[in-house]
């Protein structure tokens, strides 16, 4: 294992195959939620992966049975009060995504049971993503009373349409596995046994393949969402001024109390 990995304490790295980096999030007991300080690895993780040079393909899951239950509720209620815990994890967020789509390395996501949050946006921006069949993919932004940011509006409407895009969006309705692959928003769907089997056999058939074709390949590509990055930069805004309104107060509560969400019913907008 290179020691540019050793710092890194809230993902963990192994090896499942020659020249195939793992890459899991690991926060047990909690479904792999990301705490503050997953949030900075992940966001961080691909700059050292880019640079590596025994790596030609990531594969990136969850420890256990999940992928990731979304972003811990301690470190949200946080950026409604801190100015400067809010600014830091926007930053972190933007990095996130710009990493993940600038590198190099093909990227597999091998996603199991809940995949929310910070979490999501790695998997669903990954170049191949494989989803377990029971799988629950959800964007719980307006859920938690915040305008839907991170990658939805950048990688949605690429993947599954507009129509479908906005509907679970906005409502923050959960999809299976097989209908995120029915309606084009995972590549590929396999029984939850399988997922991990899966993510290696694709890995190892991309490090098998012309390295510098697939990068090549994966840039030229990732334009697409270069192109809508104005787009990312306006929802990513627009959801962390949501932190500071009082939506977000209700969200928080009504998620810690484990009950339907009072919103009020109209907006100044």
């Amino acid at each position: 294992m290179s020691s540019r990995y050793d710092a890194y304490q809230a993902l963990k790295f192994d090896w499942p195959a020659e020249r195939v980096l793992r890459v899991t999030l690991d926060t047990p007991g909690r479904l792999n939620a990301v705490s503050k300080d997953m949030h900075d690895e992940l966001g961080a993780v691909w700059r050292d992966i880019d640079m590596d040079p025994d790596v030609s393909v990531v594969i990136l899951t969850g420890a256990g049975d999940a992928f990731s239950a979304g972003g811990d509720l301690e470190m949200v209620e946080q950026m409604t009060q801190d100015f400067t815990t809010l600014t830091k994890v926007w930053k972190e967020a933007r990095d996130l995504v710009y990493n993940v789509i600038n590198c190099s390395k093909p990227i597999v996501s091998a996603m199991r049971g809940p995949a929310v949050g910070a979490g999501l946006v790695a998997g669903l921006l990954s170049d191949v993503s494989i989803a377990g069949r029971n799988a629950r993919i959800i964007d719980g932004h307006t859920r938690l009373g915040v305008a839907a940011g991170d990658h939805s509006v950048i990688i949605w409407p690429l993947l599954c349409g507009m129509a479908k895009a906005k509907y679970y969006l906005l409502t923050c309705d959960p999809l299976s596995g097989e209908e995120a692959e029915r309606i084009g928003l995972v590549s590929l769907c396999v029984d939850d046994e399988e997922v991990e089997a899966k993510s290696i056999e694709v890995a190892k058939k991309l490090a098998d393949g012309a390295p510098t074709a697939i990068r090549f390949t994966k840039y030229a590509l990732n334009n697409w969402l270069r192109m809508m990055g104005p787009n990312f930069d306006t929802s990513l805004a627009l959801e962390f001024m949501g932190f500071k309104g009082p939506e977000v107060q209700e969200g928080l509560a009504s998620l810690r109390e484990k009950r339907k969400p009072d919103f009020p019913k109209d907006s100044p907008i």
